[in-house]
């Protein structure tokens, strides 16, 4: 079984949650129903960055760096926003 590493964003208040999980679709289902972790309840969240690996154990500490990575959370934000941000600029062209 893999487990993901995944980061979701907030696009109204631009904040950013990570997580671990064997099952990203219902994960996330979970988090924009309010019914996952108590920081994700009341938000509507995307999914902006998502990785695998192996083992549970694995995952877990790469979620920790993750969460405590706070430069890094950030580069991975801006690049999403900026991929956004050049899509609906050349569509508008």
């Amino acid at each position: 079984m893999t487990y993901k590493v995944y980061m979701l964003l907030n696009c109204k208040n631009n904040v950013t949650y990570v997580g671990y999980t064997n099952n990203i679709d219902k994960r996330l289902s979970l988090h924009n129903k309010s019914k996952g972790a108590k920081f994700t309840r009341g938000r509507h969240w995307v999914l902006i960055y998502i990785e695998k690996h192996q083992t549970k154990k694995i995952a877990m500490k790469r979620e920790y760096l993750l969460k405590k990575n706070r430069t890094l959370r950030y580069k991975i934000k801006m690049e999403y926003l900026n991929k956004i941000y050049e899509n609906s600029y050349i569509t508008a062209i």
